[in-house]
């Protein structure tokens, strides 16, 4: 009687090597919830209908700024409405430095002297890198071509 009670006792006292990753996975599987809700709600921004045209695609090793004109010749620096004419010190207020990347995304429906003159103030203000977005074309137009 006194051994069974010794084991009780000492089956008490010993210490569990296993860990328990039920909490662990609960804890995964909910962030996992969380990123899919909101990585689409990340890419929200202004409706522009892009064009077309076959060019490689940029490397995106840093985050750009992306400037949009909408088809009414809006500017948007990311979702905010900004003046054309202080376009470039809201860009140097965000950026504080000239070597950012900026994309800028005009709709299809603007002309080009809009999209250039837009371009060029931004070039002007000693912004080097910027690039303008297009989409790539269907594929019922690359085979037409």
């Amino acid at each position: 009687m006194a051994l069974s009670r010794r084991r009780a006792v000492r089956a008490k006292r010993s210490i569990m090597s296993e860990m328990n990753v039920t909490p662990m996975i609960d804890v995964m599987l909910v962030l996992l919830v969380i990123f899919m809700m909101t990585a689409p709600m990340l890419t929200v921004g202004v409706k522009v209908n892009l064009p077309s045209a076959r060019a490689p695609n940029v490397d995106m090793k840093e985050t750009p700024i992306v400037v949009h004109l909408d088809e009414y010749g809006k500017v948007y620096v990311g979702e905010i409405e900004v003046d054309k004419f202080t376009l470039t010190d809201k860009l140097k207020a965000i950026v504080g430095e000239t070597d950012a990347k900026i994309f800028v995304k005009g709709d299809k429906s603007l002309s080009y002297g809009t999209v250039m003159a837009v371009m060029g103030q931004i070039n002007s203000a000693g912004f080097r890198r910027v690039v303008l977005v297009t989409e790539l074309p269907k594929r019922s137009e690359n085979a037409s071509r």
